[in-house]
């Protein structure tokens, strides 16, 4: 079974939501199953080096959501799925167009392992993941070759692929995430729980038999 997902690194739901998939996918007893994650932007106008980000929620709530209407969702569902969220430690909105490249130079089997450490370094250290330096340090913890990240990350490497996996969400009509698409015929959108994510997934699977 493929499973593609549309993610953006700075969004708690798509952290809440990839770890629902992976209590779900402990109870899969099917078909071997292909993860694939994809680029979403919730804002590609933030500009390189971000925005303050509790000027920016306020903003986004137009002045009328007391901040912890933003966080105390996330904050309850993060803790039923074992996920810390540390919103009071952020001080930046990301661009992530970069973290986005970064997963993306990461090697096949060393991907889920970087978006979970981009994921901790955003919302449980408050790092700014839109900072380059930033994202060679998380390199560098990953394993990876922290020179060749820079001079990969500086050349533009990967730049094209992300924007062009985003246009793909676009063109898919996705407008939110996380954003899930199983063996191209079954989609569903949103932190669902990982029971709906296990039934859902043997109704693709069932789909695809019978068709």
């Amino acid at each position: 079974m493929r499973i593609d997902i549309f993610h953006d690194t700075a969004c708690p739901w798509c952290r809440i939501g990839k770890a629902h998939l992976k209590r779900a996918l402990a109870q899969w007893d099917g078909e071997p199953v292909e993860v694939h994650y994809h680029t979403f932007f919730l804002n590609a106008d933030i500009p390189e080096g971000g925005y303050d980000f509790r000027q920016y929620m306020h903003a986004k709530g137009g002045g009328r959501v007391p901040l912890e209407g933003f966080f105390d969702g996330p904050r309850q569902a993060g803790q039923r799925a074992g996920i810390t969220f540390n919103f009071e430690t952020i001080t930046r909105a990301p661009n992530t167009l970069d973290s986005h490249r970064l997963i993306a130079l990461t090697p096949d089997d060393q991907r889920e392992a970087m978006i979970d450490a981009l994921y901790a370094a955003y919302f449980e250290h408050g790092r700014d993941i839109g900072d380059r330096e930033t994202l060679i340090d998380i390199a560098a913890a990953q394993g990876l070759n922290a020179g060749a990240i820079r001079q990969q990350l500086d050349s533009g490497a990967m730049k094209q692929d992300v924007i062009a996996d985003a246009d793909q969400a676009a063109a898919l009509g996705v407008t939110g995430v996380p954003f899930f698409v199983l063996n191209n015929t079954l989609a569903f959108s949103g932190a669902q729980p990982p029971e709906f994510i296990l039934r859902a997934m043997r109704q693709a699977a069932d789909f695809t038999v019978k068709s």
